[in-house]
């Protein structure tokens, strides 16, 4: 059964340079209720603390909060990216995970072989593959580019090639940054209603996002982060009256 689950999960960062006078002053300063003093590694930032939620099938799970609060640690767990220090994560499902335009992709191969490569890590057969690299193609209309390393692509062309191989199959669970929220008006008209279909046939779905539009838009449930930890869980207009009433 496709789910997702935390318990207790907490992520910390050392900060290899930290007895430094000048940053453990900052430190202090911008994250005082998240700072960490280890004998063994010394200074370290707790990212992520004491995070517990279950997630199911029909789940679309809003994540908002100030920059820094810990929203794309939280969605880097999940996709793998980074371990937990405490606590657990289970997750039953494939992820699809729209984070980072140059996630997944090797710079040195062309576009085409990306395209085949994540195919093959798929499980794909030849069929579903040559489909595959004519879906894309035909999003991003690179043409010949795609027969071209993508280190020789523009930071757009990347965003497109990134977002057109995420979204050319159903996902199971699918993780989504703000970042391609906020593409140019041109991409986001031409990607609109693709993303909208992935959207709906996932069967879950995390999205991290200052939106609060998209948020009511296309979540059920909603979650505030604050320093690391969450501060409210439930409906979308329960946790955003929580997180945007007056501190």
């Amino acid at each position: 059964m496709i789910g997702l689950s935390a318990d207790a999960v907490g992520v910390t960062f050392p900060l290899y340079h930290g007895e430094s006078r000048s940053l453990k002053k900052t430190v202090l300063t911008t994250a005082a209720g998240r700072f960490k003093q280890s004998s063994r590694r010394g200074l370290a930032i707790e990212a992520l603390r004491d995070i517990s939620l279950s997630l199911h099938a029909g789940d679309r799970l809003g994540l908002v909060g100030a920059n820094g609060a810990g929203k794309t640690t939280l969605l880097r767990l999940m996709a793998g990216i980074y371990e937990p220090v405490a606590g657990r994560l289970v997750v039953n499902g494939a992820v699809t995970a729209l984070l980072d335009p140059g996630q997944g992709l090797n710079m040195d191969l062309t576009g085409r072989e990306n395209i085949r490569l994540r195919a093959l890590f798929s499980g794909y057969r030849e069929a579903r593959i040559r489909q595959l690299q004519e879906d894309v193609a035909s999003f991003t209309n690179l043409g010949a580019f795609l027969d071209l390393p993508v280190r020789s692509y523009s930071a757009g062309m990347i965003v497109r090639l990134s977002f057109a191989m995420a979204t050319a199959v159903k996902p199971q669970i699918l993780l989504m940054d703000e970042w391609l929220l906020a593409g140019d008006a041109a991409f986001m008209e031409q990607a609109q209603h693709r993303l909208e279909t992935v959207v709906r046939a996932a069967d879950i779905l995390v999205l991290s996002s200052h939106n609060n539009d998209i948020i009511r838009r296309w979540c059920n449930r909603v979650v505030w982060m604050d320093e690391g930890r969450i501060r409210a869980d439930g409906s979308p207009d329960e946790a955003l009256a929580a997180y945007l009433s007056p501190k």
